[in-house]
């Protein structure tokens, strides 16, 4: 049996469907997964065990149907999900004669192209994002609702490389090891640079190691907190997106609004601290960090002001104490030297 979990959007949508192919694996233990997605997200989903092979779409989504077809057929899978609704891979799914293709009926195109339907909508739902992903399991034999408990295992970020020497020297074994990740790339509200560089300095110098990390271009945004706290470690535009992965999983935790990084870290059982607005449909009901060590702040408020102009002041009003308040806790509860991913080897 060969499935296909189609998702290609952004990477913490990406992590957030992970579970899909762990609880495939669990039905199905012989089944062949293969996920389709953007090439920027192919690090992510080898990271995950229960994947057997990552599809390129960036390869295909410009080609002409013909030849995107005859690479959809030559992959013979049985099944392909439609996690991530995608008019073009819809269609040509179907021309590959693919026997049973999932979509969810809010999607009039699924109509004619899928040929199982699942009752589907995400934007008024209660539940969370990974919940409302796996529901398009049922018609494979799948429980119509997962805890989130539950999807915590089912994230499968095993397959890590190795740090480069050089980085993992950087982390301190006798101090909780922080990655501050400020800024999203636009993709939601943030926190704002006053706020991290009040966390910075209440974070006592002998008990936290911090990092910073973003891209390269971001990090040219974060130079006044680089400028008023030397003792911090700069990470920005330095890793791969393999690296990075390595990194969050040998830190201790990740502080960052609903990114990617966020969700990385959740998945990887690091204390992720995940910063949101209250209303839909950015709202950590939907978007929240799911793992055994995760956790979110988000200020209850009506936020319709913010919905007004763009512009979120409500995730702006999250006091830095809040969250220093609860690293002070895990950090009391870290062994000391507590082994991971930092020899290099």
């Amino acid at each position: 049996m060969k499935i296909i979990i189609s998702r290609t959007d952004a990477i913490g949508d990406v992590v957030l469907t992970l579970p899909v192919a762990g609880v495939l694996k669990k039905l199905y233990p012989d089944a062949y997964i293969c996920f389709l997605g953007r090439a920027y997200t192919r690090e992510v989903v080898q990271a995950c065990e229960y994947v057997d092979e990552f599809i390129d779409w960036d390869q295909w989504k410009d080609s002409a149907d013909p030849e995107a077809v005859a690479a959809l057929k030559g992959i013979d899978a049985d099944t392909i999900i439609h996690v991530f609704p995608d008019k073009k891979i819809a269609r040509l799914a179907k021309q590959a004669g693919i026997s049973q293709r999932i979509g969810t009926t809010n999607r009039l195109y699924h109509w004619w192209t899928c040929n199982t339907l699942v009752k589907l909508s995400r934007k008024n739902s209660p539940y969370h994002e990974s919940q409302l992903n796996l529901k398009l399991l049922v018609p494979l034999g799948a429980k119509d609702l997962y805890s989130l408990d539950e999807i915590a295992g089912y994230y499968g970020m095993t397959r890590l490389s190795p740090l480069p020497k050089a980085i993992a020297a950087l982390l301190a074994p006798d101090k909780f090891n922080l990655i501050l990740h400020p800024k999203s790339r636009g993709h939601g509200a943030e926190w704002g640079l006053d706020n991290f560089r009040r966390l910075i300095a209440i974070l006592p110098q002998d008990r936290y190691k911090i990092f910073l990390s973003g891209t390269a271009e971001e990090g040219k945004l974060l130079t006044s907190l680089t400028a008023a706290f030397p003792y911090v470690t700069d990470l920005t535009g330095r890793l791969s997106l393999k690296e990075f992965i390595a990194f969050i999983a040998a830190a201790d935790g990740l502080v960052a609004s609903g990114t990617g990084p966020l969700h990385m870290a959740s998945a990887l059982g690091r204390h992720a601290l995940g910063l949101f607005p209250p209303r839909r449909p950015i709202h950590p009901g939907r978007w929240a960090p799911v793992g055994r060590h995760a956790k979110f702040f988000v200020k209850e408020s009506n936020c319709e002001a913010c919905r007004k102009t763009g512009d979120c002041t409500c995730i702006r009003e999250i006091p830095a104490e809040e969250l220093k308040a609860y690293l002070d806790l895990q950090s009391a509860a870290r062994p000391v030297n507590r082994p991971g991913n930092r020899s290099g080897n």
